[in-house]
């Protein structure tokens, strides 16, 4: 940043996602989630830095590959991405159905006169309407754009699929009607990173949820154990469904930190009612949570992790 000031985005985030499973990264705005999004896609600003790594199954390490092979051989084809700002990823001059074409013809080889049946048929997969397929992007509303960008997004049938806030500006029947598509998606054998603001689209669809906080992973669990018994172990991950209207509607006190000032220990210890001494160290990541309090339960998916 400028002065030389650099903010951690994301840090000491770790976990795997194999074929056929969903993995719902959930916590509040500006935690890090669609960073860690354009991170693993080498969509990050010329600014940042990367370390670590991000391994696909056939050994590429996404964050030193290379822009060409990134993309020519990894966005769209291995990897496709719902944005979370759908009307800035689409081409303004072009039509959705052109959009559509284009991409059905470079991800699966389809070619004219099948390829106008293919493109419509992309669109209904993403429930949007044939009637709209001929407008351009400005015309379109938030929710008709999303859908747009959810049909461009699925037609290549990647492996993994990131989709960041795939239901922003759709009614509740429509995010429904979705996030079942992305499920269908991932049945079939491939991979989702859902990330998301909808705890009730993540119940509906995940396999394991990863709860992210000022930038860090801190509760990696089952779906089943995270939304039913025996509940998040983490704090945080709890106060998140605790704000739910149809739980105790009772929202988390305080705001998160700036991720450019974060305290040393605990980045959740002055919001939290638990904090203590032990708080002003930060909690290793052990079992799939990061927490001083409660004891750490080795789920099956906190051990892949």
């Amino acid at each position: 940043m400028r002065g030389g000031r650099h903010v951690a985005a994301v840090q000491d985030a770790c976990f795997d996602l194999a074929a056929g499973e969903c993995l719902a990264l959930v916590g509040e705005s500006g935690c890090g989630k669609s960073v860690l999004a354009s991170a693993l896609l080498g969509l990050l600003p010329g600014n940042a830095e990367t370390g670590g790594s991000a391994v696909l199954r056939d050994g590429t390490d996404l964050l030193t590959a290379g822009e060409r092979t990134l993309a020519r051989t990894v966005r769209g084809r291995r990897i496709g991405l719902v944005p979370q700002s759908p009307a800035a990823h689409l081409t303004p001059v072009r039509t959705v159905r052109a959009q559509l074409e284009e991409t059905v013809r470079e991800l699966t080889g389809t070619r004219a006169p099948a390829l106008r049946a293919a493109a419509e048929q992309a669109a209904a997969r993403a429930s949007f309407p044939a009637g709209h397929l001929d407008r351009y992007p400005h015309e379109l509303s938030g929710g008709l754009a999303q859908r747009a960008a959810t049909a461009l997004a699925l037609i290549g049938d990647a492996p993994l699929l990131l989709a960041d806030e795939p239901t922003t500006g759709l009614d509740r029947d429509l995010v429904d009607r979705t996030v079942d598509e992305l499920r269908r998606h991932t049945d079939g054998g491939r991979a989702l990173l859902l990330i998301t603001h909808d705890l009730a689209a993540a119940g509906r669809i995940a396999d394991r949820v990863a709860v992210m906080y000022a930038g860090r992973i801190v509760e990696l669990a089952d779906a089943d154990a995270f939304f039913g018994k025996p509940g998040p172990r983490h704090p945080y991950a709890r106060g998140l469904l605790d704000a739910l209207p149809e739980r105790a509607f009772t929202p988390i006190p305080g705001m998160p930190p700036e991720l450019g000032a974060l305290p040393d220990g605990c980045a959740f210890a002055a919001r939290c009612a638990l904090a203590d001494d032990r708080c002003s160290v930060p909690p290793p990541f052990d079992g799939g949570l990061a927490c001083h309090h409660g004891a750490p339960m080795h789920t099956e998916g906190a051990d892949r992790a």
